[in-house]
């Protein structure tokens, strides 16, 4: 990288309106915007009175130093991005964020954590008034940095069905990013699936609004309780493309929109203390979610009483011209995303540079909305402590031990745009290995999470295995290390575009996490066939290998990546959910070995099993567990883990039977006036555990209430087996008759509950009417009178108990304030 030329504090370059604007003079009182004793809103209104036209728009958007402008390696249009930004032109104006210091390239975290305490030293030093940069970075399967820990996708975290230990991990992973000197995390993805083709179906955490909602405000508050500001994306309806495909038109109307898409937003804003959220790339009926004044102003902030920032998808802001067609030009865009309440420009600067200058200089964009968003900006700053005089720069990983000479610039050091070239070389150096990111107390977490994630669909007794005598592990996933990963994990998302490089953190294979876990087995193992290729020459040795084995590990699934260098994750979209490449075929051939054969699926998305479904000795879903992952399945096949995981996807029967979740109406379900039948094979909720459970003893305490009251009942589990397991409560409501149609049954409620073999807990439920509101002909919330049916079971197929209820009175308007959790009480008995 060209040397740049640090200007120094007391000259702070030239001012663009062709005026030198002087340095405030700080040497009497402490200005207000550093005086900690009033209020942030108070210090930012300060500040932004001091601020020139180019200071404040330099607060509005961020710089990605070092991200390759030759290809769309992990954004899309990526190689639009033009030059890279002038920064001896830019600093002295400030500037609002700096873009993932860690996650553009391999750095070692030490030395990227002192590059990235030079380059705020630099910022600060440049700008009159000193205002560092908020740095942000992806968290969507942990820190996206090189040698973080790794832990499960989203879609994983869904199958859980365990808020709490989800919220623990995002707490690990927020206490890394701050150590690090990282502000912001851009995490979690909220969109509920419903088509499960689309490619980033293994970001999401399901396809049903609450599970998505309560597991995603777990893992807000996990992240924000560590000083990250998380960011809700994509609001709003970004997984509602058209045919699965990404970044693709959405149809649905407003019910859909209202009942399914919004609800998880809601809740985080409302429950989880969010204070950041990203516009999705989407338009609904024509209006994109950027340029959406009633979505991101009148909803989100009118009405939800959102107080933080909202930011740009990459690029989304040009998009609006580029893409979208609404606007004629850039400055247009920039108008039209500001004017929505677009805050901050991500992920480096276009239209909120020189076009939205020129564009407020002429008086075709006003003032007031620039400033509007600035306040936002510098808010946020002052709540983070970076307007304090006495703010220091320095990450704790460092405090004590910073060398206070010029950065490294070798490869392993990161991208950089401080300027001191007088780096004592041995300081620097001495850093280099001294940060942990894969503590072992991380790991142990992801282990946890992994196996709890692991769904049992199928098992006629195989499983869990005792001691086979000879193994075989096959399947195209069966020694592949990073076939537990999303497309959000750092070696897929970044490494794989750096293949000298090493991943950073171990990566057991399948293969060899079952040879650890049975040693007096013998293992042999064969591919069989690629992930995605049609080559089926492999197949003959996989099925000769599974011939001579007591039984079969057969690995199979996706290989996540970008913009289709994967069969999972951004832009990489299916056709069908027929398993990619030959895969079925092999699947097929080892079948037909009459060997027991456990079918394991590594995967970012649900997928068509064939004969698998009543053919498998066992079937066993994960969905991209993490580094810890082939630990917890092999762990779970031996019987040493109890599985516990619930489908947070229904498993289609067809692999063409889409877009159909378990949130659909009569209509939606088989019938005989259509051929194609969207029955899943294993349907949402569902997962076995290597125990059984009775539910018993219903007492429908409260079956009659206003549509202002509660419904109150209570049951009993029982665990009927021989070994201890857990069974995952899940309540569905369903409403018979409605003013509107609606879904057969959705879920309002769920609870994991443990129990030794022959042990029993009562569970009493109360369910506020509030939970059966719904989005009525006239756009508003309401709570209509009638009976409804309380659904208890082990998964939306697996109804055990229902209650039958009234609700009594008028209907009942009700907003965003309502009720939206039901209570449980367990007590073992």
């Amino acid at each position: 990288m060209p040397e740049q030329t640090t200007p120094r504090p007391d000259r702070p370059g030239p001012d663009p309106t062709g005026t030198d604007t002087p340095r405030p003079d700080t040497q009497g009182a402490t200005p207000r915007w550093q005086d900690t004793a009033l209020p942030p809103e108070a210090r930012a209104d300060a500040l932004l009175a001091e601020l020139t036209l180019p200071e404040k728009a330099a607060q509005l958007y961020g710089v990605w130093v070092g991200a390759s402008a030759e290809g769309g390696e992990v954004a899309p249009h990526q190689h639009e991005m033009e030059a890279p930004a002038d920064l001896d032109a830019l600093l002295p104006h400030g500037l609002g964020q700096l873009t993932r210091p860690f996650g553009t390239a391999p750095v070692d975290p030490a030395l990227g954590a002192l590059s990235l305490l030079r380059t705020q030293r630099r910022i600060m030093a440049a700008g009159r008034f000193g205002i560092p940069a908020l740095a942000h970075e992806e968290c969507l399967a942990g820190f996206a940095a090189w040698g973080a820990t790794a832990y499960p996708v989203p879609l994983a975290w869904g199958a859980t069905f365990d808020p709490e230990l989800v919220g623990a991990m995002a707490g690990r992973i927020g206490r890394d990013m701050r150590a690090v000197g990282v502000h912001q995390g851009l995490a979690p993805v909220l969109d509920v699936v419903r088509d499960p083709r689309w490619g980033r179906v293994e970001e999401t955490i399901g396809e049903d609004p609450y599970l998505v909602g309560t597991i995603g405000t777990a893992y807000v508050r996990g992240l924000e309780s560590a000083g990250v500001v998380a960011t809700l994306k994509h609001f709003a309806g970004y997984s509602a493309s058209r045919a699965g495909r990404n970044l693709a038109p959405v149809g649905m109307g407003g019910r859909e929109r209202a009942d399914v898409i919004l609800p998880p937003f809601e809740m985080a804003v409302r429950e989880g203390g969010a204070r950041s959220v990203m516009h999705a790339y989407t338009d609904t009926d024509g209006i994109p979610s950027a340029a959406d004044e009633q979505l991101l102003t009148g909803l989100l902030r009118d009405t939800w009483g959102f107080t933080g920032t909202v930011v740009a998808d990459y690029f989304g802001v040009a998009f609006l011209h580029t893409l979208h067609g609404v606007a004629g030009t850039l400055a247009e865009a920039a108008g039209a995303a500001l004017g929505a309440g677009v805050d901050i420009e991500l992920p480096t600067v276009k239209a909120y540079g020189e076009p939205l200058l020129a564009a407020v200089a002429e008086g075709r964009v006003p003032e007031a909305l620039l400033d509007r968003a600035v306040r936002r900006v510098l808010v946020q700053k002052a709540q983070l402590g970076m307007l304090d005089a006495d703010w220091d720069p320095v990450p704790p990983v460092l405090a004590g031990r910073a060398p206070d000479a010029g950065p490294d610039t070798g490869p392993d050091a990161g991208p950089d745009i401080s300027s001191d070239t007088d780096a004592d070389a041995s300081s620097v150096e001495a850093l280099r290995g001294s940060v942990d990111l894969d503590s072992p107390a991380n790991q142990d977490l992801a282990r946890r999470l992994a196996e709890r994630s692991v769904v049992l669909l199928r098992n006629d007794g195989t499983l869990p295995l005792a001691q086979p005598g000879t193994i075989a592990v096959l399947g195209p996933n069966a020694d592949t290390p990073t076939a537990v990963l999303g497309c959000y994990s750092f070696p897929v998302h970044v490494g794989s575009q750096h293949p000298q490089v090493p991943a950073g953190i171990e990566l057991p294979t399948l293969r060899e996490a079952l040879a650890e876990q049975f040693a007096g087995s013998r293992i042999v193992s064969a591919p069989g066939c690629a992930v995605d290729t049609p080559d089926t020459g492999g197949i003959a040795a996989a099925v000769r290998a599974a011939a001579e084995a007591d039984v079969v590990v057969l690995a199979l699934g996706d290989r996540a990546g970008l913009f289709g260098r994967g069969t999972s994750g951004e832009g990489c979209d299916a056709q069908s959910l027929a398993l990619p490449g030959v895969q079925r075929q092999l699947l097929d051939a080892v079948l037909d070995t009459g060997r027991p054969v456990v079918v394991t699926l590594l995967a970012g998305r649900p997928y068509a099993l064939g004969r698998a479904a009543r053919e498998a000795a066992a079937v066993v879903q994960t969905f991209f567990p993490g580094q810890m992952g082939t630990a917890a399945l092999a762990a779970v096949l031996a019987g040493q883990v109890e599985p516990s995981g619930r489908l947070p996807v229904s498993v289609p029967a067809h692999p063409g039977s889409q877009p159909s979740t378990y949130l659909t109406a009569r209509l939606g379900q088989a019938s005989d006036v259509s051929n194609v039948d969207p029955t899943p094979a294993y349907p949402f909720g569902h997962g076995l555990a290597y125990t059984s459970f009775a539910w018993t003893e219903l007492d429908t305490a409260a079956p009659r209430a206003g549509t202002d009251g509660a419904l109150r009942c209570a049951f009993t589990v029982r665990n009927t087996g021989r070994r201890e397991g857990t069974e995952v409560v899940q309540v569905y409501l369903h409403d018979p008759v409605a003013s509107v149609v609606r879904p057969e049954q959705r879920l309002v409620g769920y609870r994991r509950v443990h129990l030794a073999p022959g042990a029993a807990a009562r569970v009493e439920l109360t369910v506020p009417a509030d939970l059966a509101a719904f989005t009525g002909r006239d756009g508003r919330r309401v709570v209509e009178p009638g009976a409804l049916e309380l659904r208890l079971g082990a998964s939306s197929a697996d109804i055990r108990l229902t209650a039958a209820c009234e609700l009594t009175g008028p209907p009942r308007t009700v907003d965003h304030t309502r009720a939206l959790h039901p209570h449980f009480t367990v007590a073992q008995v």
